[in-house]
């Protein structure tokens, strides 16, 4: 939507690579606006930035990919561009989007003589939990890949409402557990 203001080079400049290009740095600049934005709001209602993160940013962000995913999954017989959009979306909004966002901030603030820090916090109980809920997703989709069922989108109407209720369960206790370890009511790997 935002990306949308700028005007999009036609991929017949050197071969597409200043296309891709300004559209990565793009989504760092926004990626770093957006950011900024969630931590003002998490301020404004009383969020730690992480629960923010997990909470709205990660919400507001993965709805449209979902639906994009929904789409492809529909028009694709084997649903392989539903699968390499999700993909291609979060590395893209992870791995560049944040790391674009940050090494902006520390060229920003080492020019003006300040060093640049990023406090660890609570990331490495959030990625040990978000690891083991993505095993089990996996071991799911695995399953799901028997012939009594169908495939991994396909079956059944039960086992895609099954699946479907028990991975909406799994977003819901990341984000509840994660809420829990960062507000320090349960212990967290570092304690």
């Amino acid at each position: 939507m935002i990306l949308s203001i700028f005007p999009v080079l036609p991929t017949e400049y050197l071969y597409g690579w200043l296309t891709f290009w300004v559209s990565i740095l793009l989504i760092g600049v926004v990626t770093a606006f957006i950011g900024d934005v969630a931590s003002h709001l998490g301020c404004t209602i009383g969020l730690k930035d992480s629960v923010t993160a997990i909470a709205i940013v990660a919400l507001g962000t993965s709805v449209p990919d979902t639906f994009a995913s929904k789409v492809a999954a529909q028009q694709d017989p084997y649903a392989d561009a539903s699968v390499g959009n999700v993909t291609g979306s979060n590395a893209v909004n992870v791995f560049l989007g944040i790391g674009i966002a940050w090494t902006m901030a520390a060229i920003f603030h080492n020019v003006k003589g300040n060093d640049f820090h990023v406090l660890p916090g609570n990331l490495a109980f959030s990625v040990t939990l978000f690891c083991v809920e993505a095993l089990v997703a996996i071991a799911l989709m695995m399953a799901r890949r028997h012939r009594s069922i169908g495939g991994e989108l396909g079956g059944p109407k039960i086992s895609k409402i099954a699946t479907t209720v028990f991975l909406i369960f799994l977003w819901i206790f990341y984000v509840l557990i994660s809420t829990l370890e960062a507000y320090k009511i349960i212990p967290s790997l570092a304690d």
